[in-house]
């Protein structure tokens, strides 16, 4: 601030004077003010970006102005610029690996800069503000050169040589992706050669040239066979015309028949000779044309294959050195993991060493203050387990018996049932032989006569009989009686107890549909059993003896 002092003036004319002085110093504060607003306003520039940090807003580091102007507050904000001038970057790329093993070189030139994008104006303010451009060109370098080795590493030599969009498009992709993290934008890619260390590229280079030329003496070839015969198309034809218009204006002539005939028959002899020859010389150039090709195709197919042979060979020595390097930097990477596992190994011994002396000195001093609470708990837990265990067994004792009792009630109310049935059915069977009593019996026994039939058929189920032999005197039967053998196996037979005899011995009278025997026969067939049974004995004791 500025200020006038003025002599005190008194009276009339001194007014002026002090009221001029204080003008003076209000003139000079605006001025002051003015000059201190007009410095602090930034403007900035089209090809510069204005960076304004310190107290910007919350959550904001910088704040960044392309174009305009900002009012920079005193001692809470200061400024910086970034230049938005292109940066051109030599990426003298040697020996990436491609996805085939192969390694390439892809020297190349990128142009990049900072990007007016808010978004990456603000990256860019928090990692490129107050650097050289060398060192914002070494970081975007580092960044493009491991970007083109990635993409590298995903295509192969063929894909690289030929579809170069494919490749430029995804150069352009990665490094943008990567580089746009710190604020600059990717404007220009340019590649400017690609080799390869064992000559492949240049070897494809080749055949493609070669496959090119035989292409070209193909068509040539063929151009020239084309238009050798379409001359001798055209010869003929004008010969054919000729001979026509003569013979036409020949027959014009009917005074000179004789001569015109002659003539005409001339005429078509010696076109018909020129045909000939010129078909034969057409045949011949023809056949040295073909020969011709197919020699030259032979002999570019062989230098082809001797091309590709020798570009092959190189290929795979190119391989083989790579994959030396290959294993050898693997045998170093080895011992080296193999030196930080066994220091890794010691410190975890060491540390493992620790915690366990650490779990020792916990495992003493819970024992010491735990050590009768687990017993008591544990005989809790045994005594809980026993009277589960007691009370089981009881109920499932209970249970048991429930279920025999159950079991046994149910037997006895079947039984019980099944006996009151079978008196009323007795009941019945009485009621209904009220009139002849004799059928009652005869009925139930008839009922029960499989089961004594069965107990009859076991009494001799249980005789092995391995062998019978019968002496048999060879007489036939002259007299009443069969032979020995007949009368053996009728007595064998007879000797098992009748159903009419087995009735009779119940006491009952079987129905007359089973027939009837009358106690002469019975006797009969008595009589007729004794003296077999006596043979039978006879026979046997001949057998003994």
């Amino acid at each position: 601030m500025f200020s006038v002092l003025l002599p005190p003036q008194t009276g009339v004319e001194g007014a002026p004077l002090m009221w001029f002085g204080l003008i003076g110093s209000v003139a000079l504060l605006f001025l002051f003010f003015l000059v201190f607003v007009v410095k602090q306003y930034k403007r900035c520039p089209s090809n510069r970006v204005l960076v304004i940090y310190g107290k910007v807003g919350a959550n904001r580091a910088a704040q960044c102005l392309h174009g305009g102007g900002k009012f920079v507050l005193p001692l809470l904000q200061d400024y910086a610029f970034l230049n938005l001038e292109p940066m051109v970057i030599d990426i003298p790329l040697q020996g990436a690996l491609s996805l085939n093993n192969i390694r390439v070189n892809v020297p190349a030139t990128f142009t990049v800069g900072i990007s007016t994008d808010a978004v990456l104006m603000n990256a860019a303010a928090e990692r490129l503000l107050h650097l050289s451009e060398a060192k914002v060109q070494e970081q975007a370098q580092d960044i493009i050169l491991g970007q083109l080795r990635l993409v590298i590493a995903t295509l192969s030599i063929e894909e690289i040589n030929k579809d170069r969009e494919k490749f430029m498009s995804l150069i352009n992709e990665n490094v943008t992706e990567e580089i746009n993290k710190i604020g600059l934008a990717l404007i220009n890619v340019n590649i400017r050669d690609i080799t390869d260390e064992s000559g492949y590229i240049e070897a494809i280079g080749k055949r493609a040239a070669a496959e090119a030329i035989n292409r070209a003496r193909v068509e040539v070839a063929q151009q020239e066979r084309d238009g050798a015969t379409g001359q001798a198309i055209a010869d003929r034809e004008r010969n054919i015309g000729v001979a026509k218009e003569a013979a036409t204006s020949a027959t014009g002539q009917k005074e000179a028949e004789q001569q015109q005939r002659v003539a005409v028959a001339a005429f078509e002899a010696d076109a018909i000779k020129g045909e000939v020859e010129a078909k034969r010389d057409y045949e011949i150039a023809t056949a040295e044309r073909d020969a011709e090709t197919v020699a030259a195709k032979k002999r570019a197919e062989q230098e082809q294959r001797v091309q590709v042979a020798s570009a092959e060979s190189l290929a795979v020595q190119g391989e083989n050195r790579s994959r030396a390097e290959i294993a050898e930097s693997n045998a170093q990477l080895a011992e080296v993991r193999a030196e930080a596992k066994r220091k890794a190994e010691v410190a975890a011994a060491k540390a493992e060493e620790n915690i366990f002396l650490a779990q020792r000195e916990q495992e003493i001093a819970r024992l010491g203050k735990d050590e009768l609470a687990p017993q008591e708990i544990e005989k809790q837990r045994i005594e809980i387990e026993a009277e589960a265990t007691a009370e089981q067994a009881r109920r499932e004792a209970r249970g048991e018996a429930d279920a025999l009792l159950a079991k046994y009630t149910a037997e006895a109310e079947g039984v019980r049932k099944v006996l009151e049935a079978k008196a009323d059915g007795y009941r019945n069977l009485v009621a209904a032989c009220m009139e002849n009593p004799q059928i009652a019996p005869t009925l139930l026994m008839i009922e029960q006569l499989p089961t004594l039939v069965a107990e009859q058929v076991k009494a001799i189920q249980n005789l092995k009989i391995d062998k019978i032999t019968v002496w048999d005197s060879g007489k036939g039967g002259g007299g009443k009686h069969g032979g020995t053998t007949a009368d053996f196996l009728s007595s064998l037979i007879g000797s098992l107890p009748a159903m009419h005899e087995l009735a009779e011995q119940a006491g009952i009278e079987l129905p007359a549909v089973l027939g009837s025997v009358s106690k002469n026969e019975t006797a009969a067939k008595k009589a007729a059993a004794r003296p077999a049974r006596s043979e039978r004995g006879a026979v046997a004791g001949s057998k003994d003896k």
